[in-house]
């Protein structure tokens, strides 16, 4: 009994011990630093160092861990790239800050204050080389010295006086590889009016590429567009080499059973990420470009594997959430094969840094679905349905640097003030566009972005 207690002592404490996370990260910025605000769980023991080549500031969380997925807000205009994390070990989360170039940097923490619960405050100052003019308040909420009323008055009569002259960066387009399957000397499946896969899912690829190139924001790159042979591993490759943001192969399924039907979507199982993972650790010099843009040669292994497991688990609960949206989208043009998202290792799905999903349109070798998959019209509704899931993808995860969506589709777990900074727009504006009265929102509704 006593040992039993014990057991359940430890089970509980340490249960306890693993509750602290992160609520959520804000994000600031004027010509001279930029901030950050980490809300958390409570008081943050936490330790800062930087890496070179490229650049990074890492902040680990001691006896913290992260179950809520992080939604990171727009970085646009700041130093910071891309935040990315992980568990570094069973006690430690690690926050990875890749940055543009090199930063002073200040940390504080604050206590719970109104609204606000523990925080955790980072500031990056620029270099006087990298300061831009003229100077334009932070909005952020973190306690700051007061200034006298009459330095106020003067500093808003200063500003008053002052054309805003922030240079606004150069938007990019939002690249999207489309994969028609096989080509060339493999067919794949062939059903049973002769129809050859290689010929149908270049054909529902190069109606989604249209797609895509009318989206605004948008452009797509096609791995193959005439009946050639590409290796898998050569796909991947030029996903990466054309910067895509996302990769989708599509293929069409066969069985012995004729009988078999409908789409099914797929992302990269956790074995065939962890054989990938050490394919790529035991071959880095030629892996450079496969974590995130970070080269992993001159990485001790420690190193090298923090940082290829960080851009993994990115790439897999992105990946995770697109192939859930496309395959909701497949659900309204037809019959799906299996009602929930299924993995396997894949090869064309092994990118560390691009997250990627296999979608299998229909079984060729069922003779119905190989009649829809021979017409012009049904072939527009599958491209449809994936335009549908990448649209909503990016419209909830935006990626800095790029245009951004002029729609929201409201989620489970929304909430206005959250969609606002987000987009870095207020909440004013979004309810001024929208004609709302309140801040009520509904799943399933479409919000205009000013």
């Amino acid at each position: 009994m006593v040992r039993l207690l014990l057991s359940l002592f430890l089970l509980v404490t340490s249960g306890l011990a693993w509750s602290e996370s992160i609520q959520g990260i804000r994000v600031s910025h004027d010509d001279q630093k930029a901030r950050l605000v980490f809300d958390l769980d409570s008081k943050a023991n936490y330790k800062t160092f930087t890496l070179d080549n490229p650049q990074r500031f890492v902040i680990d969380f001691k006896d913290f861990r992260q179950q809520d997925k992080l939604i990171i807000p727009s970085l646009i205009n700041t130093p910071i790239q891309a935040i990315r994390y992980a568990a570094y070990d069973r006690h430690t989360l690690r926050i990875v800050l890749d940055l543009a170039h090199e930063v002073k940097f200040e940390t504080q923490t604050l206590g719970p204050n109104k609204t606000y619960p523990h925080r955790l405050v980072v500031d990056l100052s620029y270099t006087t080389q990298q300061a831009k003019q003229p100077l334009i308040a932070l909005q952020e909420d973190a306690e700051t010295p007061k200034t006298p009323a009459k330095q106020v008055q003067a500093d808003n009569e200063a500003k008053a006086k002052v054309v805003k002259s922030n240079k606004v960066l150069p938007r990019r387009d939002i690249v999207v590889a489309i994969d028609p399957g096989h080509g060339g000397q493999d067919s794949g499946a062939v059903g049973k009016r002769g129809t050859k896969e290689k010929d149908i899912v270049l054909s529902i690829a190069k109606r989604l590429a249209t797609l895509v190139d009318k989206e605004p924001g948008m452009r797509s790159y096609l791995t193959r567009d005439s009946d050639v042979f590409i290796s898998l591993r050569q796909r991947i490759r030029r996903a990466r080499e054309n910067g895509a943001d996302m990769f989708i192969s599509i293929h069409a399924d066969a069985f012995h059973k004729r009988s078999a039907r409908g789409s099914s979507v797929y992302v990269l199982s956790d074995r065939g990420a962890s054989s990938e993972a050490a394919q790529i650790l035991a071959d880095r010099e030629n892996a450079s470009d496969l974590a995130g843009g970070i080269s992993l040669e001159d990485k001790d292994d420690l190193l090298a594997s923090v940082l290829l497991d960080l851009s993994q688990t990115a790439s897999l609960e992105a990946s995770i959430e697109v192939a859930n949206t496309v395959l909701s989208g497949l659900k309204r043009v037809g019959n799906v094969h299996k009602k929930q998202v299924e993995s396997a290792a894949f090869v064309v799905l092994k990118s560390p840094d691009i997250p990627s999903v296999l979608v299998e349109t229909a079984f060729i070798s069922n003779p119905e679905e190989e009649d829809k998959l021979r017409n012009g019209a049904h072939q527009y509704k599958l491209a449809h349905a994936m335009m549908v899931g990448i649209r909503n993808y990016f419209q909830r995860n935006p990626l800095p640097g790029t245009a951004s969506p002029q729609q929201h589709i409201v989620s489970s777990g929304d909430t206005l003030s959250m969609i606002a900074q987000r987009y870095q727009v207020s909440m004013a504006d979004i309810k001024n566009v929208n004609n709302m009265s309140n801040t009520t929102l509904h799943i399933g509704d479409v919000l205009q972005i000013p």
